[in-house]
């Protein structure tokens, strides 16, 4: 199967500001894409763009194959998206909810959703107005996953979640992905949630991806090296990801440690680390 979403050379602008410059990655069936930046690294831009919101300037995005999402509308309901706002009925309850996207989705699973509902521990009859942060992205999250989507869009889905709400829901989001012909592409800022549950790792800064790699990759072959400036020149630069300079000393995160000349010594990346490291490095 072809990919569920292929982004290539996305590019948007506000004014003279460049918010996209030549976004590129891909989600196959079956990959949980951890979609990482601060806020203002372009992110939810390119959400925007790939659900045609906003906008592009240039470059492609196709949904299972196709562009043009707006004039394919059967596309639309294999798409799950998730907003950090909730954008659901405020004054219907969850009971109420259900017989609106039983309407709207030909392919709504009212059990599923049902079973959904209860295991988020949500309150049937209370109005989704009423309802907290974390709540709002759980009955988000139910909703998603209810009418048969191939490809879930989730920004910052997990944030405002206590610890075993979250343990549930990348639960249920593992489970979504493990019949082989889902993905997911997640934002987060919550670093154990992209380590946990995500196989591939993009991320973006300043509108510019800087790292696009499969985890385990990164983790059973990237590395950390402290060098000084000799042997910053003796590094092969086509396995620099980035680099930033303490004083006389430089970081660099290296793709290969096998690569590394032997009197180089390596260190152990971690998600926490990466994350840091990308932003603000060269």
């Amino acid at each position: 199967m072809s990919n569920l979403l292929e982004i290539n050379n996305l590019r948007k602008s506000y004014g003279d500001k460049v918010v996209l410059d030549d976004v590129s990655f891909n989600v196959p069936p079956g990959a949980i894409v951890g979609f990482i930046g601060n806020n203002g690294a372009g992110k939810s831009t390119t959400f925007k763009a790939v659900l045609e919101l906003i906008h592009k300037e240039s470059g492609t995005v196709k949904l299972f194959g196709k562009e043009n999402l707006n004039k394919e509308v059967e596309l639309k309901e294999k798409i799950g998206v998730v907003f950090d706002a909730i954008n659901l009925p405020s004054n219907l309850t969850i009971k109420q909810l259900g017989k609106v996207f039983v309407k709207v989705f030909d392919s709504w699973d009212q059990n599923e959703f049902d079973r959904l509902v209860d295991i988020f521990s949500l309150p049937r009859n209370k109005k989704v107005g009423s309802f907290s942060r974390g709540m709002s992205m759980k009955i988000s999250i139910a909703v998603a996953l209810s009418h048969k989507a191939q490809l879930l869009i989730l920004d910052e889905a997990t944030g405002g979640l206590d610890p075993s709400s979250r343990e549930v829901v990348l639960d249920e989001l593992a489970n979504f992905v493990n019949e082989g012909s889902h993905g997911i592409v997640l934002s987060s800022h919550i670093m154990s949630d992209i380590e946990r549950i995500a196989s591939h790792l993009v991320f973006i800064s300043e509108g510019k991806i800087t790292l696009n790699a499969e985890k385990n990759k990164v983790f059973e072959k990237y590395a950390f090296v402290d060098l000084d400036n000799e042997q910053l020149t003796q590094l092969n630069k086509d396995i620099v990801v980035a680099r930033r300079r303490h004083g006389a000393t430089v970081t660099a995160l290296v793709t290969d440690r096998q690569k590394l000349p032997n009197e180089v010594a390596a260190r152990t990346v971690s998600m926490e680390e990466i994350s840091v490291f990308l932003t603000g490095s060269e």
